[in-house]
């Protein structure tokens, strides 16, 4: 198989029992629209006490049942953000670091420099983010990661990728590798994978292979490289 090889979303996640948060970001095939994805999924009764809900152009997480809440500091988030032309998509409050950084004027590499991994070990779960900058009638995409240097936790390592937009090519990383105890970091490059042309494809190809058990919310958002129109969808398992 070629490097160059692209599988639809349903194909790679389908037998992980736990990829974790996951964020793809790219261009449907069609060449029209810019897309992206972003899901949570869950192990704990805190962590599977979640739903998403859109307010305005973003959309934040609040615990479905706020009587069983443990600890709201990592499951409470806005994963999603919109300022100026830039769509910035996340696994945690550093969504409001790139927006901040953003509105000054800064970028969001310089935004991530100053934030590290989250503080859970064993498990030191990675920060996953994406901005998508929409720019006359296209748009590129930037994604980081990053996590423990090591199984102690003692430094951050960071990486980011910028991409061109490429008709029905995206690109989806995620938090973890698999299920596991502590749970294994992801590894590698952004994966390549196939954008179908429609949000409704999109986001059934993805909600219909994560882990039944495990999962808890998606939330697909598509817009139009000509007209500007956008397309939620989304489901929460626990609505």
């Amino acid at each position: 198989m070629s490097i160059y090889t692209s599988r639809t979303m349903g194909e790679i996640i389908k037998d992980n029992a736990y990829a974790g948060r996951g964020i793809v970001i790219g261009k449907t095939a069609d060449g029209k629209k810019a897309a992206i994805a972003y899901f949570i999924m869950g192990r704990s009764e805190n962590s599977r006490n979640r739903i998403f809900r859109e307010e305005g152009n973003d959309v934040v997480i609040y615990p479905f049942d706020e009587s069983k809440v443990e600890d709201p500091s990592l499951i409470i988030y806005s994963p999603i953000r919109v300022i100026d032309n830039k769509v910035i998509v996340t696994n945690g409050d550093q969504t409001d670091t790139i927006y901040d950084f953003i509105a000054d004027g800064k970028c969001f590499a310089g935004a991530l420099r100053t934030r590290e991994f989250e503080p859970d070990g064993p498990n030191w779960t990675p920060r996953i983010s994406g901005m998508l900058t929409l720019e006359e009638g296209n748009f590129t995409y930037e994604m980081s990661i990053l996590k423990s240097i090591d199984e102690a936790g003692t430094g951050c390592a960071r990486y980011h990728w910028t991409y061109p937009s490429v008709n029905g090519l995206g690109h989806f990383i995620h938090t973890y590798e698999h299920d596991g105890n502590p749970l294994p970091t992801f590894q590698g490059e952004p994966r390549r994978v196939t954008v179908p042309d429609t949000a409704e494809e999109f986001l059934s190809d993805i909600w219909a292979n994560l882990n039944e058990q495990n999962k808890i919310s998606i939330y697909v958002r598509y817009i139009d490289l000509e007209t500007g129109e956008v397309t939620n969808k989304m489901i929460n398992k626990n609505a």
